[in-house]
């Protein structure tokens, strides 16, 4: 990965308009001065790089431990449903992205990281929001999945393709740390199904483990982040970088939900769909943005991920209470009475 990395900063440094002396420049019109200097010391960028892979396993793992092969086997056979989620993933989300940084005129690689974040899989916060918004389990957990599966040839497809219309990053692009970082998920998400479906007693400890070891390694990449990275994070933190992070996912579940209706699926699978399309696997797009970007081209925007998280999971929170609030306030339906045919007439049967 390291060897993925220097010659990534090698390409980068072919270009005038990013990079001089080591230095880029031109990377955000919110910082006048041009230069983004590195965050991190190379001992420590290591540390961060090796927690961000750390967090991906165990997510991963942890997912692969939710999933059942029988029911990954029924949707191969009636793929329908993963077939229009698949489209919504793949097809809105990344479009979303592009979209957003032309209409906010954001730097090169501003561009670059929101539109990784738009072409990242689902991840396993749909899971637990389609859950909580009584859709299809079985659905959402097949999607995710598939979509994570499927991007380690779609992504780096359009992230080529959508590289075309931003300035000085088509052959910029790490595409190849990208697909080892990809590669980096799906082996650990298959291991995670391995576990379940041969030795299942060990799926709920591998899922405990597996979320312990998230939320320290979350915590001590905070703690490094918040010391070193400074006045660098008003990059991340920008009000253009806010209201696109606010933005991507909304726009997800809405157009998610849409084109659900257009293919006439149930109820539950449209709410699946929306999610799914509308959440992001954030810990694949932290491990590409730091491990596969030279630390003086991403600089903090590696970062960018925790912003949009923040939003999804709001956005994800208001949509859980919403739906909740309408069950409950929802006029009941009314019950209509049983009939039965006795002797060719038609009879009420009265309730007992």
């Amino acid at each position: 990965m390291d060897a993925t990395r220097n010659q990534t900063a090698l390409q980068y440094s072919g270009s005038n308009d990013l990079w001089d002396n080591g230095n880029l420049y031109n990377v955000t019109p919110h910082n006048p001065t041009g230069n983004m200097s590195l965050v991190f010391d190379p001992v420590t960028d290591k540390i961060v790089s090796g927690l961000t892979i750390i967090i991906l396993c165990t997510t991963m793992v942890s997912l692969g431990c939710t999933m059942e092969v029988a029911k990954i086997k029924a949707y191969v056979v009636k793929p329908k449903g993963v077939a229009i989620a698949l489209v919504a993933q793949f097809g809105i989300m990344p479009l979303t992205a592009f979209t957003l940084t032309k209409i906010f005129q954001v730097g090169p690689m501003e561009a670059v990281t929101i539109l990784i974040c738009g072409c990242c899989p689902g991840g396993n916060l749909s899971n637990l929001v389609a859950l909580a918004l009584e859709g299809d389990m079985n659905l959402s957990i097949v999607m995710t999945t598939f979509s994570t599966i499927m991007a380690l040839g779609i992504m780096p497809l359009l992230l080529f393709l959508y590289c075309k219309g931003i300035p000085n990053m088509l052959y910029n692009v790490p595409y190849f740390g990208i697909v080892i970082a990809l590669i980096m998920s799906i082996l650990p998400c298959l291991i995670g199904i391995a576990i379940n479906h041969w030795v299942p007693r060990y799926s709920p400890v591998v899922k405990k483990v597996g979320l312990s070891l998230l939320l320290i390694a979350a915590v001590v990449i905070g703690i490094i982040a918040g010391i070193i990275v400074g006045d660098t994070i008003w990059v991340v933190i920008s009000p253009k970088m806010i209201a696109m992070a606010s933005l991507m996912p909304l726009i997800g579940f809405l157009l998610g939900y849409i084109m659900s209706c257009v293919f006439r699926v149930k109820e539950r699978c449209r709410r699946t769909i929306a999610v799914e399309t509308g959440c992001q696997n954030i810990q694949l797009c932290s491990t590409i943005l730091k491990v596969t970007f030279p630390p003086e081209g991403i600089g903090a925007l590696f970062l960018f991920p925790v912003v949009y998280i923040f939003f999804q999971g709001l956005e994800s929170l208001l949509l859980i209470i919403i739906f909740r609030c309408y069950k409950r306030f929802k006029p009941a339906a009314e019950e209509k009475p049983p009939y039965l045919v006795v002797e060719g007439k038609v009879q009420e049967v009265k309730a007992p």
